[in-house]
């Protein structure tokens, strides 16, 4: 069994579909230990609380905070860390916990419109300023830089002319972030049953 923490700061759209991949048995041998939220009150949390999933507040900028939430991703034997729309800079403290074990959902084809400041809307509104033909999304492993991870899946999806950055956003997730997401966790899941280590080696 793979056990996560999901990362969370707004609406929790991604974490919401990862919770109903595994209540609908389409990723497999995955539990979510605990959502961790960048703040309390919001939409992402009462999706977790519902679902009865422990939560953590956490913020990034007190060590004795990092060292709390290690303290409690260790209690719950958490395997790996996916960050769902999460819009903080994950700690070296983190990192050097989870070592290849962090990854991330991004809405644009990396290497292109990444970085510090490139999330929620500003990707999309990117893509169309650069008149993309193309974008989507990439699930990416997470180290010190934003965004410069090992690119693990990537899937595209057409820029419409009739495309503004709303559009684009709704289609990038129901088309793009939905999929690809559960399918790299669910390899995450296989690889560590096969015991594979560290288990992101194959995917």
């Amino acid at each position: 069994m793979l056990r996560i923490a999901v990362f969370v700061s707004g609406g929790g759209s991604n974490l919401q579909n990862i919770i109903d991949s595994i209540n609908d048995g389409d990723l497999k041998d995955v539990k979510i230990a605990r959502v961790v939220a960048s703040k309390a009150g919001t939409k992402a949390e009462q999706r977790a609380r519902k679902h009865q999933i422990p939560v953590s507040i956490y913020s990034l900028t007190d060590d004795a905070n990092t060292a709390i939430l290690l303290d409690q991703l260790t209690a719950d034997s958490v395997d790996m860390l996916v960050l769902a729309g999460y819009l903080q800079k994950i700690s070296p403290q983190l990192i050097r916990a989870f070592p290849d074990r962090i990854i991330n959902i991004h809405p644009a084809l990396l290497p292109k419109h990444g970085g510090k400041g490139m999330y929620g809307i500003r990707p999309h509104e990117a893509v169309l300023a650069a008149g993309e033909k193309f974008t989507g999304a990439t699930v990416h492993t997470v180290n010190e830089e934003y965004d410069q991870g090992q690119i693990l899946l990537q899937r595209e999806v057409k820029v419409l002319p009739e495309d503004d950055a709303e559009s684009l956003q709704a289609r990038v997730m129901s088309e793009a972030e939905k999929i690809i997401l559960p399918q790299v966790i669910q390899k995450f899941a296989l690889a560590k049953k096969a015991g594979a280590a560290p288990f992101v080696s194959d995917i």
